[in-house]
This record gives structure tokens, C-alpha cells and sequence, in this order.
């Protein structure tokens, strides 16, 4: 089912025309076989270096594309309509790409955005903690000057491309002592090498093909230079400044997901008889499909707000987590629903409702908590109407 939205030239249409040829003839022809042997997609992934995706945000300057966040937002939706996973494998990368762009020294910027861009160093970002999630100031790994180098020690989980990336934007303590205690984390990109190895892929309900991986390091060592920035401190900082555009990605993912429920949905009722007619002609699908299609449009129209605000290089932390909360959760209920219009079918995993229904969940957990980001509204619409 198209739908409509605005073009902003003859070239954004050449590239979603593009993704759509890649989607119709790299990816759909396979989802069902990878998705169920939770396979990595390298040959879609080799694809995805070669249409240039590894630098969609990135500034044609260091290599890039250069596109804007509404260009991207609109590329995320139509691959989560056709499988969720892939939007992820280089939606952490370019979080991390992003945070070098925006925070980084113009040395980092050379050496590391042209390869990011590329493909040639692929990965994301590194947060979470196994007693971390959400409170990112709580983290416990640290890193301690030593030389020209620090010292990192410490354990990240559930990091997104942890197995087949090569490099991630690092959140470490490089001061347990100052408060408030944001002010002592900072930012590393941290290549892998002696001290930096890979404990275990982690297993999912859904989210299958992209590997989320823990990642312990031992005295690794990274040269002071990889330091984001050139400037402790400015961890959290950097880290937020990613998220704004990763939360953007996990909002349109939520629409691509939930406008793959509304389309199997529509097209089941239309095939599917009951009482001697379609059931898309009664009353209680019809009211399903209503809402499913309102949802979908009203998620849609946020995540584009969003996506101007970050275009005009506004904060949009506020409008990211409504764009965030409100698509996410439209794709929890529309996978719901789609399996409810489907019946028996839709809990089959001959069909795609199920996996859709598997995949919502992650969305409303990711990037930040659907209750942190109404907290994070809550606290921004403060700040801006003061009295």
C-alpha cells in the first residue's frame, strides 16, 4: 500500500526508487529463511555497502551521502516494512558516525568518517551495561589515562553489530569521584584489538539476523587521540547527540513496521471469508483497519517533524521521543491487531504478522524506554514553557 509523502526533489524519489528495487529483489526473496535461522545477512549487507547506506548521514565531504534525516527516515520505513532487522545494522553505525561528526575533532573526522561511510569499519555504539540500562550515568566502565593511551575495563551488553562491526563509539568513566556524575564520562571510539573480545551472541525473541552481542574488554588499550572530542567528560553529552538521530531511526522503523501490519492486514481482509463475504465487510475488521491506518499515518507525520527539526540542526530530544513513543507503540498495537485479523494464520510462522509481532516489542525498549522518553517530554515541555 504507497503512501504519500513529501519529495523534496527528482533525487530523494531516484534513491527511495533505488531502495525499492534492492528491498523487491535483495531482501523480501529471503527474509523468511534468514529471519528463521537467525542468520546474519551478509550478501544483503554487501548490498547495502555498495547503495552506499553505511553513509547515508554522513557529509559528502568525508565520502557520504549527505542525506537529510527526512530522506533517511523515509528509507528506514520502507526497509522495516520488508524486515526490521536490516534497518538496524546500520542504523548504530551511523549513531556513531554521527556523534563523530557532530563531536569529534576534525582529525577524527578525516580519518574515520570516509571509512564509516564506506563500510570499510563498520559498527555502533556501545552504552548498555549488564546492571546499566536506562541510567547511563551508573556505567562501570572505566577508562584510566595511562601514557599516550587509556586503560579500559569493563563489560558492555546487548551492543548492536557487536560480532560483525569493527569499531564503536565507547561510553567510559574517566572520573568516579566528580558530580554530577555525567561529568565523568567520555567517549572513545574503540577499534577491536588485544583486550577488546566478544563474550557471547545474546538470543532474541525477535530481532533475529542482526547480531547483539556482549563485549568485555581487558586492558584495552586505546591511543588518547580516540578520544572523542580531544575532551573528557563529554560522554553523555556526545552519547545523547547520537541518540537524537538513532530514536528518529527506531520511530521509523516503528512505522514501517506497523504499515506492514496495516498492508497484510488490508489485503487479508479483502481474501479471506466468513458468512459468505470478505471479512474487510465487517464492521468489527473494518474498525480494526480504521485505526491501524490512523495510527500509521499520525506516527508517520511525527517521525517527519522530528526529522525537520534535526534537518534544521535544532534540539530535538522532545520531538524525537514523541516521533519515538507514539510509532513504536503504534506498531505494538497494529502488529496486534494484524494478528487478530488474520486469526489462526497470523500466529502461524508461515507468515509474516507473527514475525511482526516479535519484532514490535524491541522498539518500545530501544534507544531509551518508551517511559524515558515521556519523562523526557514531560521535562522539555517544562523547560520550554517556563512561568
Amino acid at each position: 500500500m504507497d503512501q504519500p509523502h513529501i519529495l523534496r526533489d527528482e533525487n530523494e524519489q531516484q534513491i527511495l526508487d533505488t531502495i525499492e528495487m534492492f528491498l523487491a529483489r535483495d531482501v523480501a526473496p529471503y527474509v523468511h529463511g534468514l529471519e528463521k535461522a537467525d542468520t546474519y545477512p551478509v550478501e544483503i549487507v554487501a548490498r547495502m555497502k555498495e547503495l552506499g547506506l553505511f553513509g547515508a548521514t554522513i557529509a559528502a565531504e568525508y565520502g557520504g551521502l549527505g542525506l537529510p534525516c527526512g530522506t533517511y527516515a523515509q528509507i528506514v520505513e520502507r526497509i522495516a516494512r520488508v524486515w526490521m532487522s536490516v534497518t538496524g545494522i546500520f542504523n548504530s553505525h551511523l549513531i556513531m558516525a554521527a556523534i563523530v561528526q557532530r563531536n569529534g575533532t576534525e582529525a577524527q573526522k578525516r580519518e574515520f568518517l570516509p571509512r564509516f561511510a564506506s563500510g570499510e569499519l563498520r559498527g555502533g555504539l556501545a552504552l548498555t551495561e549488564p546492571d546499566c540500562g536506562t541510567d547511563l550515568q551508573a556505567i562501570r566502565c572505566t577508562a584510566k589515562r595511562d601514557g599516550n593511551d587509556y586503560v579500559i575495563n569493563g563489560t558492555k551488553t546487548w551492543i548492536s553489530n557487536g560480532i560483525y562491526g569493527s569499531c564503536y563509539a565507547l561510553l567510559v568513566k574517566t572520573d568516579l569521584t566528580t558530580e554530577p556524575r555525567h561529568r565523568g564520562t567520555s567517549m572513545f571510539l574503540a577499534e577491536k584489538g588485544p583486550g577488546f573480545t566478544v563474550s557471547k551472541k545474546l538470543e532474541k525473541l525477535g530481532y533475529k539476523g542482526i547480531d547483539s552481542a556482549e563485549l568485555v574488554f581487558e586492558n584495552y588499550r586505546v591511543p588518547a587521540d580516540r578520544l572523542i572530542g580531544g575532551k573528557e567528560g563529554m560522554g553523555l553529552k556526545h552519547a545523547l547527540s547520537g541518540l537524537e538521530l538513532g530514536r528518529i531511526n527506531v520511530a521509523a522503523r516503528g512505522v514501517g513496521v506497523a504499515q506492514a501490519a496495516l498492508d497484510e492486514s488490508v489485503k487479508y481482509a479483502q481474501l479471506r471469508k466468513t458468512f459468505g463475504k470478505p471479512i474487510g465487510q465487517h464492521q468489527a475488521i473494518q474498525l480494526k483497519l480504521a485505526d491501524m491506518a490512523t495510527r500509521t499515518e499520525a506516527a508517520r507525520l511525527l517521525v517527519r517533524r522530528a526529522a525537520d527539526f534535526y534537518d534544521r540542526g535544532e534540539r530535538c530530544d522532545m520531538e524525537a521521543g514523541m516521533a519515538k513513543l507514539f510509532a513504536t507503540e503504534a506498531a505494538m498495537e497494529n502488529s496486534a491487531e494484524a494478528l487478530r485479523v488474520h486469526g489462526g494464520y497470523g500466529y502461524s510462522t508461515e507468515f509474516p504478522v507473527e514475525r511482526f509481532y516479535r519484532d514490535a516489542p524491541l522498539l518500545v525498549i530501544g534507544e531509551g524506554t518508551n517511559e524515558l522518553q515521556r519523562i523526557i517530554i514531560a521535562q522539555q515541555l517544562i523547560a520550554r514553557n517556563p512561568v
